[in-house]
């Protein structure tokens, strides 16, 4: 990762570390390296998944566990979280599975619990690719957009019983920020 890579992916982090308290269960969907971890203190036992997982320092993080592969089948049954995220995470996810992969958030999510979710703007994929072709990103994945519209994102999560709480876009407007809340059992898929 770059510089640049980094500070981006610490700006989606800080916005959703608002809505993530002192002592709750994480489960970080496309946790990278586990940044998320390493930056939100005081989190109770958590758990990181990403297909591509690099090394991480477990001595450093001693309450998060990683799993290596693909949600939700990397993961075994756990009990639920208080937050999952999926930060820079859907925009990858093919059409034909983001229901399959909002039915098992909302499995996985204890009542009450919270969905964070960060999407850019359309936009971003031909902004990406300048500072890409300039060597200032590494471009994290940049293939598997497919211009993904943010709009779209209540309605992939509020059938399964996830009711949208708040919505905000930063980064000059080329990224967005949904959180949501289990308000009732999750439907089957």
């Amino acid at each position: 990762m770059t510089y640049v890579d980094r500070m981006l992916q610490r700006w989606r982090i800080r916005k959703a570390a608002a809505f993530i308290n002192r002592g709750d269960r994480v489960l970080d969907i496309g946790c990278a390296d586990g940044a998320l971890f390493r930056l939100v203190p005081g989190l109770g036992d958590s758990a990181g998944v990403e297909p591509e997982l690099q090394h991480v320092d477990p001595p450093a993080m001693p309450n998060v566990s990683f799993y290596a592969g693909r949600f939700p089948e990397a993961l075994p049954p756990l009990a639920a979280f208080d937050v999952i995220t999926l930060l820079a995470f859907l925009e990858h996810v093919p059409a034909t599975q983001q229901a399959s992969v909002a039915q098992a958030c909302a499995s996985y999510l204890k009542p009450g619990g919270r969905l964070v979710v960060t999407v850019p703007s359309p936009a971003v994929d031909r902004v990406l690719a300048v500072l890409r072709s300039m060597r200032l990103i590494d471009g994290m994945s940049l293939h598997e957009h497919y211009g993904f519209d943010a709009a779209q994102t209540p309605g992939i999560f509020s059938p399964h019983g996830l009711g949208l709480v708040a919505r905000c876009r930063f980064q000059l407007g080329l990224n967005n920020l949904f959180v949501f809340e289990r308000i009732g059992e999750p439907r089957s898929a």
